[in-house]
């Protein structure tokens, strides 16, 4: 790594011109480095570019500096620490030919990422459209790490699928953002049976499967680092 101070320029050819104008070759003149908080470094990056502008037929030198840090941290929650957190299921009975093979899936994968069953309730309600009153008490009782919402609303011949599917989208992203807590959208909005069981365990996989390893993450994630 070079030394503070010092700067370097490296030479590139740009693989996608930008729309109206032939790019030529583009520079980067990197430098100075210097440090910055917890002794990470800085490092100031200009872009020296040379264009021809088709439009005014002449050849033209663009600069923009920007900073970028070598001491970013990264944070994403894990799927392998699951020790300790607490997770509600609540589940829609409506078309449950649907919703019980996702709930299933949850719990599956709850299992394959050793979430103990202790630390799992399954809740039940009639339908998606009462998911979230449900999720956002559930969320707010401060038991639970994360809730998974399972549900499936198959599109027919009125607008009620606009309603109910519009609702429960709209209702869980608030009870997440009142309650702190990850409320994960896992309710199945298809346009067709078909549809639905090929994500229910068919051949499109389980989405309530997936939704529970989501679930783990950001569990994981708010627990290990952001914090409540």
């Amino acid at each position: 790594m070079a030394a503070a101070g010092a700067a370097a320029v490296f030479s590139c050819m740009p693989t996608m011109p930008t729309t109206g104008i032939t790019t030529s070759s583009t520079r980067l003149a990197v430098g100075p480095i210097f440090k910055g908080a917890n002794n990470g470094c800085k490092i100031q990056v200009t872009p020296l570019c040379t264009d021809f502008d088709g439009n005014a037929n002449h050849w033209r030198r663009k600069s923009n500096t920007f900073t970028v840090s070598a001491a970013a941290r990264q944070l994403t929650g894990s799927i392998t620490k699951t020790e300790g957190l607490h997770f509600a299921v609540v589940a829609a009975r409506f078309n449950d030919i649907v919703t019980k093979p996702l709930v299933e899936g949850a719990l599956e994968a709850f299992r394959r990422y050793s979430v103990q069953e202790e630390d799992i309730d399954v809740i039940w309600v009639p339908g998606s459209f009462e998911i979230p009153l449900v999720v956002q008490t559930v969320a707010k009782s401060g038991k639970y790490h994360a809730v998974l919402c399972i549900g499936a609303v198959i599109r027919g011949d009125t607008t009620h699928y606009d309603a109910v599917a519009n609702s429960a989208a709209s209702g869980i992203v608030s009870a997440s953002l009142n309650s702190g807590i990850p409320c994960i959208f896992g309710v199945l909005t298809c346009d067709n049976m078909e549809q639905a069981l090929d994500r229910a365990g068919g051949k499109v996989g389980n989405k309530g499967a997936e939704a529970a390893v989501t679930a783990i993450e950001m569990a994981s994630l708010f627990q290990h680092h952001i914090g409540r």
